[in-house]
């Protein structure tokens, strides 16, 4: 030991000056910047969509022929005044309003749901405002790719039935 010292005198232990934990000050920081990021991407994805809202939720139109399909159905013949959106995001809902000629609604649904309680029969009754009206699961149904398709259809007058249609994931 040159100058004497042999270190015995200095206790062990801490250091006399305070350590800096750079894992919770870069959390500390990152938190600001991670939420400005989310912003932007949320503001992002908001303008780059081309949905409407239409009663609070967001919906996009789609071709009628692509909301049956997603239930297992077509389009009926001679449909008029058709209207189709869809909501998805983590499930998917499929809406079709249509108004059709009254004498084609039974040979239609029969077609394309075989499974489905006849008019007045059991999972039928809880119609109300509608003149038909029936919820079937469909899947393994050919080509479906909904669980659920809704069906409610109204009488206009003697030529005309408006169909209401959803077919959605749960």
């Amino acid at each position: 030991m040159a100058n004497g010292r042999s270190g015995a005198g200095v206790p062990p232990g801490p250091r006399a000056r305070g350590r800096t934990r750079w894992g919770l000050v870069a959390a500390i920081l990152a938190l600001p910047v991670l939420l400005v990021v989310g912003l932007v991407v949320l503001v992002g994805v908001w303008l780059l969509t081309d949905d409407e809202e239409v009663d609070g939720t967001r919906l996009k139109k789609v071709p009628c022929a692509e909301a049956l399909a997603f239930g297992g159905a077509e389009l009926p013949a001679g449909t008029r005044d058709a209207d189709c959106t869809v909501q998805s995001w983590l499930d998917t809902n499929y809406q079709a309003e249509f108004r059709m000629p009254r004498a084609g609604v039974s040979a239609w649904l029969a077609q394309a749901y075989p499974e489905a309680p006849p008019p007045g029969g059991p999972g039928t009754q809880a119609c109300h405002g509608v003149d038909y009206c029936f919820q079937i699961d469909v899947t393994g149904h050919p080509g479906a790719q909904a669980y659920v398709v809704n069906v409610n259809v109204t009488y206009e007058n003697a030529e005309t039935a408006r169909v209401r249609y959803s077919a959605f994931t749960t």
